[in-house]
């Protein structure tokens, strides 16, 4: 194993998800706020660093491809300096990963339930269909708020 190689990736996961958290701010500040205006932009900023994610995670995954241990195991071999930095950075890049994890599970309820409230509403204000929402040619679609609009004058 290249120590230089796997501390550099390492960093580079944990600079990622630092990036996926500071989006993830971004996103429940403009929930927060009802601001919808870059919010697709944000979901596919994301998307974006996920795919950099992979491509540092096939390159990890290459560089112990012969190795069938665990992290601290591989590490094991080396030098006490290195094995400390090594796992310093595995650890955080870990405990990130959980917060990052935690914060999007939060944002997705808190999306779902609004989800709910909005099929609850269409339910009691349009009785008449069911709960389902048509299409101006007659086909059903599911309760995306993405492009809704309602007419604020009733």
């Amino acid at each position: 194993m290249e120590f230089e190689r796997c501390r550099e990736i390492l960093l580079e996961e944990t600079a990622l998800v630092q990036r996926i958290m500071d989006l993830q701010n971004l996103i429940k500040d403009a929930l927060a706020a009802r601001d919808w205006t870059d919010f697709e932009g944000h979901f596919s900023a994301l998307s974006e660093i996920q795919g950099e994610f992979s491509v540092l995670e096939a390159e990890r995954e290459q560089l112990f491809s012969g190795v069938h241990t665990g992290f601290y195991a591989c590490i094991a071999h080396l030098p006490a300096e290195q094995r400390r930095e090594l796992s310093e950075i595995f650890r955080n890049l870990k405990l990130e990963t959980l917060r990052v994890q935690i914060s999007g599970e939060a944002i997705m309820a808190f999306i779902a339930g609004a989800r709910a409230t909005m099929a609850g509403f269409f339910e009691i204000a349009f009785p008449d269909r069911g709960g389902k929402i048509y299409t101006p040619y007659g086909k059903p679609v599911s309760h995306d708020m993405r492009s809704m609009v309602l007419n604020q004058r009733f």
